[in-house]
């Protein structure tokens, strides 16, 4: 112990002396985490040293936490038990002793404390919370924690200590998970405690309408408990009479801007108060308080918004009867929220902003609370020496390596011939012919040409078999690919139409351009056939080409025999002659035979 007296007056950092310490005070332990008997006596040993601290500081008047000599530890200055839980918490976040000892000092400190000490101990508390907050010290001492707090809470006065009980509050949503499930409401419970006490019996020489006070702080004991409404339709119908008294003697009573900058409710913030007094003779100032307005019109939306919402099980279901009820009271309440001074507008939209707020809360209850926080993926490596080979499959993967498994053990599956098989194209396009059938009545969006894979699969089955049926494709889409034999009479007749004239004259400019063709060809001369005495221009070579040809021609035509010079002259400028002229001739009759060919007959060169 005296170890850690020393150890606590030291300046510096506690890392600087914080493990010789410990292995100080644990003879002969040299290690830098203790066994769970060290670690036992440890903590026996530091809960003895705090609580002759707290000891001494009360009997020296000084106040706990700033108790003992001060530590210059930069430009912070400690006592004595402030550096001790310093002490203890490195250690514990380092691991060199138990994590759950932090928590543990804490309670012994609150417990020892009286309640003006334990705001300072508490401040201590929300100093650290984000090293008290890590994993591996939240682990081991989170329910000593909430031990702790739950302990202050009920020491603490509701009434007086709301600010306390507010940063008590405010902590343990920081310190715990948001699905923290011990903190949750799960089975919706009301706090049927909170009872409110009036007068009974009017009180004599009073001024105020004693059944009016009577009927407005008996709505407390609905809000209390909302649930109770919907089970018992009397209570319901006194709730929803006693209301209206209520929210028409504040329409009959409207305050005025003036009464509501009198009140100020930023100062009243400072001296506000968790409940409201109840004697007769405050009424009348209550009623001209635009603050007590609001706390009453607020709690009707919020029961209200209850009742809205849908219940476990049948017997939570409002009727819709009291639905419409809620409904106009609801706009009621609101329109009165609205006029109340000062910034009505701006207040009743925040109000429906938490509440709307507030229902994904409800549903988030109702569904068993499911945690939001997700893990991080984590990357593992796997060693070299403990990586898991693949399966390699025959066939590359281990469906197709079944299949090939099953044909080896069963070879007649191979040559049965019912295993592949084309169907005929009338059975194929059987469905859709039903479906273009008026009579069928068969809704457009149960057609079979809306089947993607069945259009695909048919398209290529009258590409095989079907031609004419497939160039019909084109012009009137899927539908005009079915035979027409299929087809009733009336649904026939549109898809035997002749084609459109954009395709006739496709085959006439393609046939014109066949001929021009042939007639650059019957100009052009290959340079390989003409006589050469080198290389000539153009113009020059051509005339004596012409001369020779002429001179064959007209020998020729008076009867003679050309000479076998002659004919070795004749024949190139002849064969090319004749080239061209079969390939004009040719061309003539190709658009000839267009021009005049059947529509059955372009639809099947357009698919070939």
């Amino acid at each position: 112990m005296e170890e850690f007296r020393r150890a606590i007056l030291q300046p510096g950092p506690p890392e600087s002396f914080a493990l010789q310490t410990v292995q100080e005070f644990i003879k002969p332990q040299r290690q830098t985490k203790l066994a769970q008997d060290e670690n036992q006596l440890l903590e026996n040993m530091l809960r003895t040293l705090l609580q002759e601290l707290v000891s001494s500081a009360v009997q020296s008047g000084e106040e706990i936490m700033q108790y003992g000599q001060s530590i210059d530890d930069g430009e912070n200055f400690q006592g004595q038990i402030p550096r001790l839980l310093d002490v203890v918490l490195y250690l514990c976040e380092r691991e060199h002793v138990e994590g759950g000892m932090i928590f543990q000092l804490l309670e012994d400190l609150t417990e020892m404390s009286t309640m003006r000490n334990c705001k300072d101990t508490f401040g201590y508390i929300e100093s650290k919370q984000d090293i008290l907050g890590k994993q591996e010290l939240f682990a081991r001492g989170k329910l000593v924690m909430l031990r702790t707090c739950n302990q202050l809470l009920r020491r603490l006065s509701k009434a007086n200590d709301v600010v306390f009980c507010g940063r008590i509050l405010m902590f343990l949503a920081h310190f715990f998970p948001l699905s923290e499930r011990s903190a949750v409401n799960i089975k919706g419970v009301f706090n049927t405690s909170n009872e409110t006490k009036y007068e009974k019996d009017p009180p004599a020489g009073i001024s105020v309408d004693f059944n009016f006070y009577k009927t407005l702080w008996s709505l407390q004991e609905h809000f209390c408990n909302p649930a109770s409404l919907t089970l018992a339709p009397t209570k319901w119908q006194k709730f929803t009479s006693s209301l209206m008294v209520v929210l028409n003697t504040f329409e009959a009573q409207p305050l005025s801007e003036e009464e509501g900058d009198a009140n100020n409710l930023e100062e009243e913030a400072a001296t506000f108060n968790i409940k409201y007094l109840t004697s007769s003779k405050l009424m009348g100032l209550e009623l001209k308080d635009p603050s007590f307005r609001r706390h009453v019109l607020v709690q009707c939306l919020i029961l209200f918004d209850y009742l809205k919402a849908p219940g476990k099980n049948d017997k939570d279901l409002t009727s819709e009867s009291m639905k419409e009820e809620i409904k106009t009271c609801e706009e009621h309440v609101k329109k009165l929220l609205e006029t109340t001074p000062p910034k009505g507008k701006d207040f009743l939209q925040k109000i429906e902003h938490i509440l709307e707020r507030e229902k994904n809360w409800v549903w988030w209850k109702r569904d068993g609370c499911p945690p939001f926080e997700k893990q991080p993926i984590e990357n593992k490596t796997v060693q070299d020496g403990n990586k898991k080979r693949r399966p390699r499959w025959r066939l590359g993967n281990k469906e197709l390596s079944q299949l090939w498994k099953w044909a080896d053990q069963n070879p007649n599956a191979l040559t049965d011939p019912q295993r592949v098989r084309t169907p005929a194209i009338t059975e194929y396009w059987k469905p859709l012919a039903e479906d273009m059938d008026p009579s069928a009545g068969i809704e457009a969006e149960y057609h079979h040409k809306n089947n993607r894979v069945y259009c695909w699969k048919g398209l290529r089955f009258s590409a095989r078999q079907d031609l004419d049926g497939f160039s019909r494709f084109t012009d009137h889409g899927i539908e005009g690919v079915v035979p027409l034999e299929l087809l009733p009479p009336d649904v026939r007749s549109r898809y035997q139409a002749k084609p459109s004239d954009r395709t006739k004259r496709a085959k006439k400019e393609e046939a014109k351009g066949a001929s021009n063709q042939a007639e650059e060809n019957q100009i052009a001369t290959p340079a390989s056939e003409i006589d050469g005495e080198g290389v000539r221009a153009d113009e020059s070579s051509a005339a004596p080409m012409d001369t020779d040809a002429m001179a064959t021609a007209v020998s020729t035509s008076q009867g003679g025999t050309p000479t076998p010079e002659e004919h070795q002259k004749q024949s190139p400028d002849t064969d090319v002659g004749q080239e061209a002229g079969q390939l004009e001739a040719d061309g003539e009759v190709e658009a000839g035979m267009i021009d005049g060919e059947t529509d059955a007959e372009v639809d099947l060169e357009a698919v070939s």
